[in-house]
């Protein structure tokens, strides 16, 4: 019964995940119809990135660690009335130190761009400042987004924090429709910051009367002696500086990205959408949906990891199922995928090409990052946020080093143009993704219990998903070139269908759960 709601509640993540990022998907064509490979494509990347890191320090993945595992657990002894006070008490601390992150940020802005983006200058840096001090006051928005979304997840209303971000992406897809045709690159850029600003406004408000609903009696206020409070914020430090220390790898990469030619930050951008596409759809989906029910497991400790070691592993193969495939698409028909999300207007054939392969540098290290996703769950179930911490810390640091190696030694030593080095720091990425989650892994078997899929069944899917892109290429060869994005559908609609065939006929259990969960789906709807 565990593992079916657990189940569904993943599926109701991935539905709003899934409709969140098609959005998402739409406002990166329509970006990329207007602005190609260009410098004001990469000022609005750039721009779109520096701000983010202030939600991503106190956004979805630091409150879900930290907020969450208290929250939910008050909610399972039934302490409703304490659980609403923490809320209203995160909240207000939230609020208060996002504000001053916000206005600090806006400040130096100047100092901020000239430290993570070095490479651009005249014109393209002067909007990429623009957009910088636009776009901040947003990301303080989306951060307390994140707070709604902690709040009903621990409730089990996964879809609706989740869906929110439509709200976002479709105000910003009307500004780049709207104006896109009538003005230049540059005020276009403009515009859409502006409109991402309306767009995280929206997307809190929208989620805000059902948390006020679930939350009764919310008053706003520190509660310091609240030894719950207390305990969520000693749980935010360590992730706070788990997500600091991921988010320096990004910073890393964004600065080397800036040294090489135009378009190399875009396109690493553009790549990074489409990555953290299955990664959101199917690592995060059950990493979210595990999270309350891991953090509300009650009995003794040996019943405690028994729960999580079920949870884990079934999460695990959950995640496998699909992110195998996932990943052998990123490889094998990468030039498929990009055409479809972006090949448009000023985005032409070459640079699909280009952005594929860097997708499939990055595609080396998507299984261990989903399943890493959800290893770190388990620690922050285990209310220890430590040691997911350390293991960030000899991530990034390793990835630093390969990077600027990747970077700007090895387009060199294989005499290719000095813009394929972002194809470089992606590869080093997703090698040192594998790092991370073997020491996630092991740590956590020495403490739960031995976990993880077993090699055969996951070899079965790596043929599986083989075979199916031999079938894919087969199609792909005969529709040729064709429109990309109808003939782009119908190869991957292939590909699909010849996945969870071969998976089916190799009788994996995950697609068979797969296949009743569309018919019940299908039921409903008729």
């Amino acid at each position: 019964m565990a593992g079916s709601h657990s189940g569904r509640y993943a599926g109701l993540v991935a539905a709003g995940i899934l409709l969140s990022r098609l959005a998402g998907l739409v406002r990166e064509r329509v970006f990329s119809h207007y602005f190609g490979l260009s410098d004001a494509g990469d000022a609005f990347k750039a721009a779109f990135k520096i701000p983010n890191y202030l939600q991503n320090l106190f956004g979805e993945g630091v409150l879900s660690a930290s907020f969450i595992p208290v929250y939910a657990r008050l909610l399972a002894e039934g302490d409703e009335r304490e659980a609403t006070r923490v809320a209203g008490a995160i909240f207000s601390l939230l609020a208060l130190v996002v504000s001053v992150f916000v206005l600090i940020g806006v400040l130096i802005t100047p100092w901020l761009v000239e430290a993570i983006a070095p490479g651009f200058a005249g014109e393209k840096r002067e909007l990429l400042v623009r957009l910088v001090k636009i776009i901040f006051p947003g990301t303080g928005l989306l951060v307390l987004s994140a707070w709604c979304l902690g709040v009903l997840n621990s409730h089990r209303r996964f879809f609706l924090s989740y869906a929110a971000p439509l709200a976002w992406n479709a105000v910003m897809i009307a500004s780049l429709a709207g104006f896109g045709p009538s003005v230049g690159q540059y005020p276009l850029a403009s515009i859409t910051a502006w409109a991402s600003v309306v767009g995280s406004a929206l997307q809190f408000l929208v989620q805000l009367p059902v948390v006020l609903r679930l939350s009764r009696g919310l008053s706003l206020g520190t509660r310091w002696r609240s030894a719950n409070v207390r305990q969520v914020v000693v749980n935010f430090l360590p992730v706070f500086l788990s997500r600091g220390v991921v988010q320096v790898s990004a910073y890393v990469d964004n600065l080397l990205a800036s040294f090489l030619s135009t378009g190399a930050v875009t396109a690493l951008y553009n790549a990074q959408t489409i990555y953290l596409l299955p990664v959101s759809l199917f690592g995060m989906s059950v990493s979210a949906a595990e999270l309350p029910l891991m953090s509300g497991a009650l009995g003794a400790t040996e019943e405690v990891h028994a729960t999580l070691r079920e949870r884990l592993d079934t999460g695990l193969r959950r995640i496998a199922f699909f992110v195998v495939p996932s990943a052998v698409a990123f490889f094998a028909l990468g030039d498929i995928v990009t055409a479809v999300i972006y090949q448009t207007g000023r985005f032409g054939r070459s640079d699909s090409t280009f952005v594929w392969a860097v997708l499939a540098g990055a595609g080396i290290g998507l299984l261990a990052s989903t399943s890493g996703r959800l290893y770190a769950s388990t620690f922050y179930a285990l209310r220890d946020t430590r040691t997911p911490l350390r293991y960030a810390i000899v991530r990034v640091t390793l990835t630093a080093g390969l990077g600027y190696v990747a970077a700007f030694h090895l387009p060199g030593l294989l005499g290719l143009e000095r813009r394929w080095g972002v194809v470089g720091i992606a590869t080093a990425s997703g090698v040192v993704g594998w790092v991370e989650y073997a020491l996630l892994r092991r740590a956590l078997s020495r403490r739960i219990g031995q976990t993880g899929v077993p090699g055969r069944w996951l070899a079965s899917l790596w043929l599986a998903a083989g075979l199916a892109a031999a079938v894919g290429w087969g199609g792909k060869l005969g529709l040729g070139a064709g429109q990309p994005l109808l003939a782009g559908l119908g190869v991957l609609a292939l590909y699909g269908a010849s996945y969870f065939g071969l998976t089916s006929a190799l009788r994996v259990p995950e697609a068979r759960w797969a296949t009743d969960r569309l018919r019940r789906l299908g039921r409903r709807r008729g």
